[in-house]
């Protein structure tokens, strides 16, 4: 089959979590009823595959998607992830409460999961209430031993920095940051094409089962980074309209947050397909044959043959495409 590229829109999977919430559905979307913590924006993965709404593809998973179209689609560098699969993961993230405290290993960790790749990412903060903070990487001087021993102990909240955050905060999180969401964040979280995380802490709360959730202490004391784990946090409230401005680049993704007052014609290229993540208001985006509408919570894959393409409207945008 012969289809032309086109913005691909894509509907949730969402999944329900001990720290969830209801506010995803602010964004229109049908969420399911319970604490909804995540909704998979665009996802290619054993736990979850988000399918097309719109155009030739619709109710089609990306994951058969990208078998049919491979590399004219998602670029020379976006056809595949070392594990096979879309390289990375778009989710939504609804905090109404505090997320565990946790840390995800890198590619070369060797007792990863089957299949699994580490897990780099970063967070653009679309809401957050007034008093509200992320646990942020270790305070100065805590190494293994001493993080060790405060777990031992029950302490372990004395070896992490806490930091205040607001909307259009920008947090990259390398694998081995020490990091967690707390109650009150409403977050756009662009990572690795993983679901792997280690626990250090979850509060001594029960699950969604009643019963606590696993931790997973040793593994995440072998791959924190206990020195400089390059994490970086940005203040983007100054974007300019009509300018890109990058907020993490990393080996495997790189993300721009772009103002978008009126018409502003760009391009796709032939290495990396483009993410774009509607983080407010609402427009459309326009290709040579085509229009579509974007509001709040929409995010698409524009294809890396798609070529010249225009974002009209009043909105804020995240672009993310591969290094």
């Amino acid at each position: 089959m012969s289809v032309q590229p086109y913005p691909l829109h894509f509907k949730p999977e969402f999944k329900e979590r001990v720290w969830g919430g209801r506010a995803l559905e602010a964004f229109g979307f049908d969420v399911p009823a319970g604490a909804i913590g995540e909704g998979w924006m665009i996802a290619d993965h054993p736990n979850g595959v988000s399918h097309v709404t719109n155009g030739a593809f619709a109710g089609q998973g990306l994951d058969d998607i990208r078998r049919q179209v491979g590399e004219a689609w998602f670029g020379k560098k976006g056809a595949a992830s070392a594990n096979g699969r879309f390289p990375l993961l778009i989710k939504l993230l609804d905090c109404n409460d505090d997320l565990s405290i946790q840390v995800h290993p890198n590619d070369t960790y060797e007792k990863l999961p089957q299949g699994e790749l580490g897990k780099t990412e970063m967070w653009y903060v679309l809401d957050a209430k007034p008093d509200a903070k992320i646990i942020y990487g270790l305070k100065p001087g805590v190494d293994r031993a001493r993080m060790a021993q405060a777990i031992e102990e029950g302490r372990i909240m004395d070896c992490l920095q806490e930091v205040s955050v607001k909307a259009g905060d920008t947090f990259y999180i390398p694998a081995g940051t020490v990091h967690a969401l707390c109650a009150g964040v409403l977050v756009a979280e662009i990572q690795q094409n993983s679901d792997t995380t280690y626990r250090l802490y979850d509060y001594d709360r029960p699950g969604l089962d009643g019963k606590p959730r696993e931790l997973h202490i040793e593994d995440s004391l072998n791959v924190t980074a206990y020195e400089d784990s390059g994490a970086e946090r940005m203040d983007t409230s100054g974007a300019t309209a009509g300018e890109w401005l990058t907020l993490a680049k990393s080996p495997y993704f790189k993300t721009d947050k772009g103002v978008v007052r009126g018409p502003w014609t760009l391009s796709t290229h032939a290495d990396s397909f483009v993410i774009l993540i509607v983080c407010e208001g609402s427009g459309t985006i326009g290709w040579e044959s085509g229009l579509v509408d974007a509001k709040a919570g929409d995010c698409f894959l524009l294809p890396a043959n798609l070529g010249a393409y225009t974002l009209d409207g009043s909105m804020t945008v995240l672009r993310s495409l591969l290094p």
